[in-house]
């Protein structure tokens, strides 16, 4: 069996994979420096061990992981994890071996193993929530890319406003659109108020929402004629909107009919896992690198 552990910024997601089943899933705090997070995460798999015969340990990590060494790069809201070696660190103080991707990648691997995209070989996932992240599948398997920032699709330019270039992730996440509309409403917003404000029929929520979809749609035309992937799958809170897809297809005809020669429609997707995603592709990596 496998130890999974999804680091995230307010809490570590944990659970023993058997097979492909999870149990044990939990939740770890996520303590003040690194030698007390490194002292959480043993402790539990001692706990772990006490029940399970467990042989690895499964790591899904914000940052630009690197697989190969166990650092991971870059940066994210728990800046202590940043530079120590994660293989060796935590395969010497339980002797299991251990595995570590990113977060955004786990979660690809975890739809193509057994979600949305299984069956296919060239995938492209995007994760869209407080920005937009992602991740690129060739031939079943992650492409990392030469500085580990395969699948970041947040950072293209998609427009330029007032001099400005604003990213993907600036105009198409959905933090975006509650920015849009909390900067002509007052009150607290959220993506939930968003949507429901709309519905009841309040034109800047409505207008905002708008804009999202259309960039959101112009970032996956992007991908699907920069990649040309057989499928493009959404993943974050967003993707649990039964209307998505529909409204994507939507304004992907828009830019289809305002470029012209444009005749390849990007196939759209919701993924199929939410929560489990990163620990189920967690497992998977282990799987395809021990």
């Amino acid at each position: 069996m496998i130890a999974c552990v999804d680091i995230g910024g307010t809490s570590l997601k944990v659970a023993v994979a058997d097979n492909d089943v999870l149990l044990e899933k939990g939740k770890l705090p996520v303590r003040e420096n690194f030698d007390l997070f490194v002292e959480e995460i043993v402790n539990w798999v001692l706990k772990m061990k006490e029940k399970y015969d467990i042989e690895g340990l499964a790591f899904s990590a914000p940052g630009a992981v690197d697989t190969k060494t166990g650092i991971i790069g870059g940066a994210s809201a728990i800046p202590y994890i940043h530079g120590p070696n994660f293989k060796e660190i935590f395969s010497e103080k339980l002797n299991v071996k251990v595995s570590i991707e990113n977060d955004a990648n786990c979660a690809a691997l975890a739809e193509v193993y057994s979600g949305a995209a299984k069956g296919y070989q060239d995938v492209c996932f995007v994760v869209c929530g407080s920005g937009i992240g992602g991740a690129v599948i060739k031939d079943g398997l992650i492409h990392h890319g030469k500085h580990l920032h395969g699948g970041e699709f947040g950072y293209t330019i998609v427009c330029e406003e007032n001099g400005h270039m604003p990213i993907l992730s600036d105009v198409a996440s959905t933090q975006s659109m509650v920015r849009n509309v909390a900067s002509q409403l007052e009150g607290d917003w959220n993506g939930e108020k968003v949507f429901t404000e709309a519905q009841n029929g309040n034109q800047i929520c409505i207008d905002a929402i708008e804009r999202f979809y259309h960039y959101l749609a112009l970032g996956i035309y992007n991908i699907q004629y920069t990649y040309d992937p057989e499928l493009i799958v959404i993943g974050g809170a967003i993707s649990q909107r039964d209307d998505l897809c529909e409204n994507i297809s939507r304004h992907l005809d828009i830019i289809l009919k305002e470029v012209g020669i444009a005749h390849i429609k990007p196939k759209v997707v919701s993924c199929k896992y939410f929560g489990d995603a990163n620990l189920i592709g967690a497992l998977v990596n282990y799987r395809q690198e021990v």
